[in-house]
């Protein structure tokens, strides 16, 4: 099986395995006990703060440990708007691409009396630094905009929207769990208050995640109960599962150089093999993207059936994300972008990881082509473009 659908969950490291098991097995404690067995946990886990607030350019103090990038989002949101609200600020800036652990929030918070402006992100999937400033009013509390997308892999100015919102005093929380480990994030350089991360996106286990927040921003728990994290995050931290993600992210980070020349030429060549397939377009900037991210869409087909019959060729790919796989509607990141619906359906995303091959590269090119075309053989949409009675869009 060639696994290319590394933007849903990525494989574990082994740094990070070792790190896991041997934890389970021989620091067990728990961190919040006084005696030297819950202490020597305590160790480990502040460690894991070192390592994570390094590897973005953070102090430790500003870490918060979650159960993930929903979490962390949801707790920067939820605590921004909160504020505020007590400010007397309820108008919140963000994208209509963002993540649904975003919008969904953003959602709730309109039933509360919020007003939400979601930014247009062009064809594309760049988001502008001056529409965020437009968009800014006296009364915006936070801009959320992610720093990488999760679908089509395109890379926000994050600097430049931080520093608009620098210049307006409002608080700018961003989603990085498709950046961090991927590309160079520094939340000094990039003028970021808050950032989202989730460990199984770099390597490290699935159900951890942190969330940075800048020193003097204030944020609120969402989850009540004991005092851990300094009473921001309640419950018994997964110190095995901590240390393991920042050992995972450690690694990432010292690697990226490598992952970026390695990844950028390969995703390159699968574009440039599926641009060879007629009436297909790319999803997103061919170039300003994380070098792992390849998004296609197909005229003529439906998406899940690509996927299906990918599969039965050993190719583990999607068409999206993995966040909405059950759901029948074309991707709103799509949508976003400007894609019709019945373009958009016929989408897939493929996720480099580093252990890719020039042989898997030219499978993969060659299964798409001949899956495409087999699909669109019997398409009734398909036939009726050829014939003409329907206008081709891409």
């Amino acid at each position: 099986m060639i696994y290319v659908d590394n933007a849903a969950t990525t494989k574990m490291s082994e740094a990070a395995i070792r790190t896991f098991t041997d934890l389970i097995r021989d620091t067990y404690g728990n961190p919040s006990s006084l005696y030297e067995f819950g202490q020597q946990a305590k160790d480990v886990l502040e460690q894991a703060r070192r390592d994570v607030a390094e590897a973005i350019g953070a102090q430790p103090n500003e870490i918060i440990f979650t159960s993930g990038g929903s979490e962390a989002d949801n707790q920067a949101i939820m605590s921004a708007a909160k504020i505020g609200e007590i400010r007397g600020k309820k108008h919140i800036v963000s994208t209509a691409f963002e993540h649904h652990a975003v919008l969904h929030t953003l959602n709730k918070l309109k039933k509360q009396g919020f007003e939400i402006t979601l930014l247009d992100v062009h064809e594309n999937g760049i988001v502008n630094a001056a529409e965020v400033e437009a968009a800014i009013r006296e009364d915006t509390c936070l801009v959320t905009i992610m720093y990488a997308n999760n679908e089509i892999g395109t890379i926000q100015p994050i600097k430049e929207i931080g520093e608009v919102c620098r210049k307006h005093n409002v608080t700018f929380h961003t989603d990085a769990v498709q950046a961090v480990g991927h590309i160079k994030v520094n939340v000094i350089e990039d003028n970021i208050d808050m950032l989202s991360a989730s460990g199984h996106k770099f390597h490290g286990p699935k159900g951890v995640g942190f969330l940075y927040v800048k020193k003097g921003v204030g944020i609120f728990s969402l989850i009540e109960g004991g005092a851990q994290e300094k009473g921001k995050r309640a419950g018994t931290e997964n110190v095995p599962g901590i240390a393991s993600m920042a050992a995972a992210l450690k690694e990432s980070v010292a690697n990226l150089d490598a992952y970026k020349a390695k990844l950028t030429p390969v995703r390159d060549r699968i574009i440039k093999g599926l641009s060879e397939i007629p009436h297909s377009a790319l999803n997103g900037d061919a170039n300003n993207r994380v070098p792992s991210n390849v998004n296609y869409c197909f005229e003529g087909i439906e998406g899940e059936s690509l996927l299906l019959l990918l599969d039965d060729k050993g190719i583990a790919a999607s068409s999206g994300s993995a966040c909405t796989s059950g759901s029948l509607d074309p991707s709103h990141v799509l949508l976003a972008i400007g894609r019709v619906h019945d373009v958009a359906h016929g989408s897939l995303r493929i996720s480099l990881g580093e252990d890719i091959t020039d042989e898997d590269v030219e499978y993969i090119i060659k299964s798409v082509k001949e899956v495409v075309e087999y699909l669109r053989g019997f398409s009734p949409v398909w036939r009726d473009l050829v014939a003409g009675k329907r206008d081709f869009i891409l």
